[in-house]
């Protein structure tokens, strides 16, 4: 009641009132107290962990083989992605003997198709005030938290992210200035840095792109970004190096079951799992079951009991990526009311732009597709943001992704239809543990919490839960310099020795030593993948043992080039193949397998089937064989390094080794009308098409002079 008094009050007089409310001054002094003792507890608790794999991971199959030699294990996590991760990184540090299996790759699911951010939810809050919610409340307070915690535990992945809010209404910039005030003020000592005003003309010299008319002002508040699916392999990883037996494509068939000598009741004790790979079939005994499966969390509950309810009610977020020139390199852009409600944010990452995401009602299905209507709903709200200025094209859309939201109803509430708007830990009658729901930021204390819930349902002996300020993989050796070294010490570019320490942290050395010879003077070492990408062939090699199995796990989990640039990833997986049938053997039916799965993946999950329907809809090439050998050989005369396209450079080379000058204007007019994606390249499809109404044109002229 003190809670909801003091929301009023604060919903009515401003964000002043709020010291006044809280203590403020008392609160931060005592929650700086607070963190540091909390700080220095787990900084020993650290310190007296046992790190049984210091040097090297297990093997995959040294993996498998612990799993099926085990007698029984204490805990067995069904589900890889963030939560299940976090769940057997809380396990294994407790001291509890802990397996994991996943059925395709760790963070293969929604954990890698997010957002990207790591934050509390700023429109939590505004429900929290506007609806005096004490839950919602509890909801962001706990998220930022949590977020300070991963910026900490992991400084080579995460980093703060300034957020622009643009104002187009006088009257807005007070009220979402004392939301975004709040925000800060929640936080606490934990804030990131504190939140403030622009002016107009400040925040059109931060985020040049946007549109002028009618703006006011803007407010600048942080959250965190981070890189989702090499985060979720931290968790993983770090949980392997503490002991846990993890295992990725590892499926369980059904769950295994005794009678409870006491009350002669069915329960849960292990599961029999598949290895996808070989086929092979095994029993994993454990006191324990997890259930951390995301959207597929009503398939094992029916495991369990088929007569169970479903619980899931999976929503989907569309996002895309464009490039980089649509957005600041270090400031992200939100738009807290689009054309029906929902909320886009506009992201730099990987020196790309993020726009999403969309929220609609969908089945659950291992391989989402992003729609075209969403892609298209995407842009047209985003050039609703962005000055004239800026042609937002279909065709820039270089990557789109959909990820499945695992929302959920709660079973033990009466009110069984209503969405859960925070995580919920049930535990079933036989002694099955379901974690559901939640969101990225808050994965640590979900899982501690289940683990929390676990160890109190089967009288597990656990030690306190150690994951707050525990560093994941890479963490240590981290510092903003590193990359120096690398430079130094092996011969790398630098934009590639950046990439290696922002994406291995203190493990990059361990990559860089992977890496081939150049041959040429400089850079020493750092064969490209793409020339466009500082993703290196070493981190083909290096991707096999963080248990990479597939093509798919290089292009879209260990290196992020899927979700970047799918005709970039499409160039490179050719040279994936290779490398990786090398080091594992494969035959050259394996390889042509490998290669169909990954650009099937690119195709429909990727985006790139939405990419390539977008040349035409309408047109058809109605050439014959001689015509189409003609055309090829001219297009591949401009496209000298066989990159699929052409653009208006290409030509300009072509055309100055014959001494034929063309003014670049008007050249890039001639381009731009068989350019029918409009993302600045002419593919041979859209050549082909060009030719050909060229000439349908030259026929009907002769025609008109032989008239």
């Amino acid at each position: 009641m003190a809670f909801r008094k003091a929301l009023k009050r604060t919903a009515i007089i401003g964000g002043g009132a709020v010291a006044t409310v809280f203590g403020l001054s008392q609160l931060i002094e005592y929650r700086k107290t607070q963190h540091g003792l909390a700080r220095l507890a787990h900084v020993a608790a650290e310190a007296e962990l046992r790190v049984p794999f210091a040097d090297e991971f297990p093997s995959r199959q040294a993996q498998l083989a612990v799993l099926q030699n085990t007698e029984e294990f204490d805990v067995l996590v069904v589900g890889g992605g963030a939560t299940g991760s976090g769940c057997a990184l809380d396990a294994v540090t407790r001291n509890l003997k802990t397996a994991l299996v996943e059925r395709n790759d760790f963070s293969s699911g929604t954990s890698s198709r997010s957002t990207k951010l790591i934050h509390g939810g700023v429109r939590y809050l505004q429900k929290a005030i506007m609806q005096l919610d004490y839950e919602q409340y509890m909801m962001v307070k706990e998220a930022l938290h949590e977020r300070s915690n991963l910026l900490e535990i992991a400084p080579h992945l995460s980093a703060p992210l300034p957020i622009m809010l643009p104002v187009y209404k006088w009257w807005q910039l007070p009220y979402y200035w004392a939301g975004i005030k709040m925000y800060d003020l929640v936080a606490g000592v934990q804030c990131l840095k504190s939140s403030y005003v622009l002016s107009k003309t400040k925040a059109l010299e931060h985020f040049p792109m946007l549109k002028k008319d009618k703006l006011v002002g803007a407010i600048v508040y942080y959250d965190g970004q981070h890189n989702d699916a090499r985060m979720n392999l931290a968790i993983a990883l770090t949980s392997a190096r503490y002991g846990a037996a993890i295992a990725n494509y590892t499926e369980v068939v059904h769950l295994l079951k005794s009678k409870d000598p006491q009350s002669g009741q069915e329960k849960v004790c292990g599961a029999r799992c598949r290895d996808v790979i070989t086929g092979q079939e095994f029993d994993v005994k454990a006191k324990c079951v997890i259930n951390a499966t995301g959207p597929f969390t009503d398939s094992l509950r029916k495991m369990d009991n088929q007569e169970t309810k479903n619980i899931c009610q999976p929503s989907a977020g569309v996002h895309i990526v464009i490039p980089g020139y649509y957005s600041p390199d270090n400031m992200g852009l939100l738009d807290p009311a689009t054309s029906d409600g929902r909320i886009i944010f506009f992201l730099p990452w990987e020196k790309m732009t993020i726009a999403g995401t969309t929220d609609s009602p969908t089945s659950v299905t291992a391989h989402p597709i992003p729609g075209e209507d969403d892609i298209n709903f995407i842009l047209r709200e985003i050039r609703n943001y962005l000055s004239p200025d800026v042609e937002v094209r279909r065709g820039d859309v270089l990557a789109a992704w959909s990820g499945i939201r695992p929302l959920v109803t709660d079973p033990n509430s009466k009110d069984t239809q209503s969405i859960c708007r925070n995580h919920i830990v049930s535990i079933s009658d036989s002694g099955l543990v379901t974690i559901a729901g939640g969101k990225w930021t808050t994965y640590r204390s979900m899982a501690e919490e289940t683990l929390d819930a676990a160890v109190k349902a089967h009288s597990l002996t656990a030690e306190p839960c150690k994951s707050v300020g525990l560093m994941l993989e890479g963490a240590k050796g981290w510092t903003p310099t590193l990359y120096i070294r690398l430079v130094q010490d092996y011969g790398l570019e630098n934009e590639v020795a950046q990439h290696l320490v922002a994406t291995y942290g203190g493990k990059a050395f361990d990559v860089a030593k992977m890496a081939q010879v150049t041959g040429q003077r400089w850079p020493i070492v750092g064969k490209r993948l793409v020339s466009e990408f500082p993703y290196i062939e070493g981190e083909v090699l290096y991707a096999m043992k963080e248990y990479a199995c597939t093509a798919i796990d290089v292009i879209a989990r260990r290196t992020r080039l899927g979700f970047l640039n799918v005709q970039a990833a499409d160039e490179a997986l050719p040279r994936i193949v290779q490398i990786m049938g090398k080091e594992l053997g494969w035959s050259e039916e394996k390889k042509t397998a490998e290669l169909e799965a990954a650009r099937k993946f690119l195709y429909l999950e990727m985006g790139y089937r939405s990419r390539s329907e977008q040349l035409t809809k309408t047109s058809e090439i109605n050439l014959d064989n001689q015509e189409v050998a003609r055309y090829k050989k001219r297009f591949h005369k401009f496209d000298k390094e066989s990159k699929g396209f052409i653009t208006t450079v290409d030509v300009q080379q072509v055309l100055e080794s014959i001494n034929v000058h063309i003014d670049e204007n008007a050249l890039h007019e001639i381009l731009n009308e068989v350019d029918l994606n409009k993302n600045g390249q002419v593919e041979i499809d859209e050549f082909m098409q060009g030719q050909q109404a060229g000439s349908v044109q030259e026929r009907h002229r002769r025609g008109n002079q032989s008239l």
